[in-house]
């Protein structure tokens, strides 16, 4: 498989066969966000014959994967005609495929209409990866993220509407210190009106090729301690009214790893994190979190 630069995918695309078609993030402006930072990472959209070699290489190589994975940050803006000719070319290279899934950042859900997403749908689209990171306007504004609340709720109702597996990424520790209760909260609140199919909560570990990286490094950014992105992640769950959405915070960076559905299973998160917070359960080592 041909690949421009390092390829970023969620966990659970571990067994998908990934097909690079953008390289880098249209937007890349997040100061968070290291991912796409390299100097490989210019983000550009991969010409027709790369994208058809890497289809033909994995119609050679890929026949007992059957879950597609678009690449890199967001595939959704190619234009409809562009994405409808993609979706057929894999459908045609590889006919085991039942599931294809990508990125979508919120701008590039909006520049699609309900109706064009369902034809995505109808053509392979089963699930999209959307990064909410915080529902907080304040907090949205000083990481650059170039969205708002409003604008990300929207963009999730499109892709509920259209019937799609919408999967939502919270990044505890984003509003800093001083802000960590009021991001929950407000996280919650847009996730409430999203109503997700799943919600998976990471840390923020600060990156050195980052502009939040070098805040936290001079002392202007001030990160929650264990403890605090505990309270932030109680205060999280405790605030969602998604019944039923799987819930996720047992990525390599959370401290306490948790998993299951909610609401059926809130209470008995809520006391997981009850007995970390008392010292009765153990949480993740520094040296042993990561991205």
């Amino acid at each position: 498989m041909n690949y421009d630069g390092d390829i970023i995918r969620p966990p659970s695309e571990a067994n998908s066969i990934i097909i690079q078609v953008t390289v880098g993030c249209s937007h890349n402006t997040c100061t968070f966000c290291g991912a796409y930072k390299g100097k490989n990472k210019t983000f550009r959209i991969r010409s027709d014959e790369e994208i058809t070699e890497n289809i033909a290489f994995a119609s050679q190589y890929c026949l007992r994967q059957k879950r597609v994975f678009l690449a890199d940050g967001d595939v959704l803006i190619l234009s409809q005609k562009r994405l409808l000719t993609l979706f057929k070319k894999i459908k045609e290279s590889l006919p085991q495929v039942k599931r294809i899934a990508l990125y979508g950042n919120a701008k590039a859900i909006r520049s699609k209409s309900v109706q064009e997403l369902k034809e995505l749908k109808e053509r392979g689209l089963h699930r999209i990866y959307m990064g909410l990171e915080s529902g907080d306007n304040d907090v949205l504004a000083s990481v650059k993220k170039g969205e708002t609340a409003d604008s990300m709720i929207e963009a999730g109702r499109r892709v509920k509407e259209a019937g799609i597996f919408l999967s939502v990424t919270v990044l505890l520790g984003l509003g800093g210190r001083a802000g960590s209760v009021k991001h929950a909260q407000e996280s919650a609140r847009v996730l409430n009106h999203m109503q997700p199919k799943q919600i998976a909560a990471l840390c923020l570990m600060p990156l050195s090729n980052t502009e939040l990286g070098e805040s936290y490094k001079n002392g202007t950014f001030k990160l929650p301690d264990a403890k605090e992105m505990l309270i932030e992640l109680r205060t999280l769950i405790q605030h969602i009214e998604c019944d039923p959405v799987q819930f996720m915070a047992n990525h390599a960076s959370n401290y306490l790893p948790l998993s299951g559905r909610l609401g059926r299973d809130k209470a008995a998160m809520l006391e997981s994190i009850k007995q970390a917070l008392a010292g009765n359960k153990p949480i993740v080592q520094e040296h042993y979190r990561a991205l």
